[in-house]
């Protein structure tokens, strides 16, 4: 017989999730930053895509193989820690390295396959670093299903949310707050990334290290003995025969039927996030502050870049807001109708872009991509986490992330190609694509096998 998890405290939630501030602090960097350091470098509009598909591919390898992993670990440090600590120093290191790629390579003019060896370093750190965050990331994910009973799983994915929302809208704003608060500048010469870049990825570097360290000191795992006892009853225990033979292709085969049909509302979110991610600094640059395609050292491109990082602020500040919200608001619904509310939001916010000429008004989108972002980190995962075995949450999370990865190879692929050929490298039209893809995945979400409105809820209206 299983024994129920004991109930958290408030700051024991806190804590568990802490280290996602600094990891998503990193991330916000990365989808702030990325595109314009890599253009610095020399990348070409239709190129960025392609560079971005090391952050898909890595997560599509390395988290189910952490997950599989830190599911069967357990050492002084911990379950889910050691893995923790790991893709934290690594990922302190590849902040370091991306906007240094230049200086590494000692601004060396040299090419290969027709581009520069600056640029091919850049892509090189960007997936040394998207790797690191990917180690550490995941497990945080299932220490969340390890460590809370069900009844605090939407707390404390919520509360989750929350931690990645404040640690991206710092990450996001760091280089406008340095050039704008502290005059640093963020111009350079050609090919050299300007000084609020770099110095914002070395603050990144501390923050992740230090929140991912408070998260191992203040969180106690329970060992493998205390754990097995809560297992919940209607779980799939295996044996020990069993679990030694269990692989990530059998358990991805036999995947439970709630995780089939998340990964089509995945699928559409993320295609949408990928595109966002990749083209809006050029989407902005070239539609608001009109700028040509290759203007990529200029004044007023600094200032596009700079926006765009207050515009990701924005939505990352609505995200954790709506974090600590969602739940409630999901109680007086329900979970699907949070998130078809949520994404459709987004849909409309990524469509009204193309229509606000003024730059300064590109906050009011942001509101509703805000909204859908908040939802995406949580509410899956709260539909997902009760369906799934206890004692596989870490690899089952890890398979998860194929619906997250698989979309975003795809529209690397293929997007660059499409912003090319069909608009002219000029990239807002397809930034508007990605609104519609919102819009599919919210439809999807009407698929999910739940009620749209609360049993309780329903009785209230007769």
């Amino acid at each position: 017989m299983s024994l129920k998890k004991p109930q958290l405290s408030n700051a024991q939630i806190w804590y568990l999730s802490f280290g996602f501030l600094g990891i998503q602090g990193g991330f916000a960097l990365q989808n702030g930053n990325a595109s314009r350091i890599l253009q610095i470098f020399g990348a070409d509009i239709h190129q960025l895509s392609w560079f971005w598909l090391v952050a898909p591919f890595t997560g599509l390898i390395v988290q189910p193989i952490i997950g599989h992993f830190s599911d069967k670990t357990w050492n002084a440090l911990g379950r889910r820690k050691p893995f923790f600590l790991l893709g934290a120093i690594l990922a302190f290191i590849g902040l370091i390295l991306l906007p240094n790629a230049n200086s590494v390579l000692s601004n060396s003019s040299s090419t290969f396959l027709g581009m520069s060896l600056v640029l091919w370093f850049g892509g090189l750190f960007l997936a040394f670093m998207d790797a690191s965050f990917n180690i550490a990331m995941e497990p945080f994910r299932a220490l969340v299903g390890d460590m809370l009973p069900k009844n605090q799983s939407t707390a404390g994915f919520g509360v989750q949310t929350g931690l990645i929302g404040i640690g991206a809208v710092i990450g996001s704003w760091l280089p406008w707050f340095l050039h704008n608060k502290m005059g640093i500048p963020n111009t350079a010469a050609e090919g050299i990334i300007p000084p609020n870049v770099v110095y914002s990825f070395y603050i990144g570097a501390v923050i992740l290290l230090g929140t991912v360290l408070i998260t191992i000191f203040k969180t106690k795992e329970y060992p493998p003995e205390q754990f097995i006892k809560y297992q919940n009853e209607d779980s799939t225990i295996a044996s020990e025969h069993e679990t030694s033979k269990s692989s990530i292709i059998k358990d991805f085969m036999s995947m439970p039927e709630r995780m089939k049909g998340l990964g089509f509302v995945q699928f559409f979110s993320w295609f949408g996030l990928f595109t966002m991610w990749v083209y809006t600094t050029s989407a902005i640059a070239t539609h608001h502050y009109h700028l040509s395609p290759d203007d990529h050292s200029s004044a007023s491109f600094g200032r596009a870049g700079d926006w765009v990082g207050i515009l990701f602020g924005i939505y990352n500040a609505v995200s954790a807001v709506y974090a600590f919200l969602i739940h409630k608001f999901a109680a007086r619904t329900s979970r699907k109708f949070v998130h078809i509310f949520s994404l459709t939001a987004g849909g409309i916010g990524l469509l009204s872009m193309y229509f606000i000429s003024n730059p300064d008004l590109l906050w009011i989108p942001m509101i509703g991509v805000g909204l859908a972002w908040g939802s995406i980190l949580s509410i899956p995962y709260t539909l997902l986490v009760d369906k799934i075995p206890t004692q596989k949450m870490g690899v089952y999370m890890g398979i998860f992330n194929f619906f997250i990865v698989i979309p975003q190879i795809i529209n690397g692929l293929i997007g660059g190609i499409i912003v090319r050929d069909f608009c002219n490298n000029y990239p807002i039209k397809y930034v508007m694509i990605g609104g519609i893809f919102f819009l599919l995945a919210a439809a999807f979400t009407f698929r999910i096998k739940e009620p749209l409105f609360n049993e309780k809820k329903k009785l209230e209206s007769q």
